[in-house]
């Protein structure tokens, strides 16, 4: 089997047994997204969407995240961990989304990148929830996952990206991520993968593996 078969065959069992793939962070517009996206970093998408309402509440347009008292966020967003850093980032983004792309969240990953706190994932993530465009979210779940059926070789994020972008069709690839996340979780966990339950173990290459 190659990989791209391997990858087709893998989205197929994963749209059966998870058809409604979103991302589980709650938001109502772009820079909502983006925020909560970075709030998440080492943080569980559960917690992002207990501290996200009380923020979002209060600072509601970009403008507002822009004359933001950095430490007031800081406050709101305290339980999520890392939070001046956060904080910082926050109040970052928005000054330079206003000040460098008038007002707009950027549509392409090299813009993107280019924001305080902002990543090749988070990156990837936006261009694909928000403006449907191709994108592989390279996550723990995606780096444990994708080497376990075989997708790919390498641990690096951005070699895992590039080479999963050869294989996984261009309109898939934002559903897939999501929905490998859920796998993740529900089945091909870290520690303990349940590989006796999983509907891939006929073509994995680690079944069994208990690291």
């Amino acid at each position: 089997m190659t990989r791209k078969e391997r990858v087709l065959k893998a989205i197929e069992v994963l749209k059966e047994r998870y058809p409604d793939a979103v991302c589980s962070l709650t938001a109502s517009n772009p820079f909502e997204l983006l925020v909560a996206v970075r709030l998440s970093a080492q943080c569980t998408d559960a917690r992002v969407n207990l501290v996200t309402p009380a923020l979002f509440e209060k600072y509601k347009t970009l403008d507002d995240y822009c004359n933001a008292d950095i430490k007031d966020v800081e406050e709101i967003i305290k339980s999520c961990g890392f939070y001046r850093s956060k904080a910082e980032s926050i109040v970052g983004m928005a000054k330079m989304i206003r000040d460098n792309f008038g007002g707009v969240v950027p549509d392409n990953i090299d813009d993107l990148i280019t924001l305080p706190g902002v990543g090749r994932k988070t990156a990837n993530l936006i261009v694909g929830d928000v403006y449907g465009k191709e994108s592989i979210v390279v996550d723990t779940h995606m780096i444990r996952i994708s080497n376990r059926l075989g997708l790919v070789n390498f641990k690096e994020p951005e070699k895992i990206e590039y080479a999963l972008k050869k294989v996984v069709p261009a309109d898939e690839g934002s559903d897939f991520c999501h929905r490998i996340v859920l796998f993740g979780r529900d089945i091909c966990s870290a520690r303990k993968p349940l590989c006796d339950e999983c509907p891939m173990n006929d073509f994995c290459k680690k079944v069994g593996v208990k690291k």
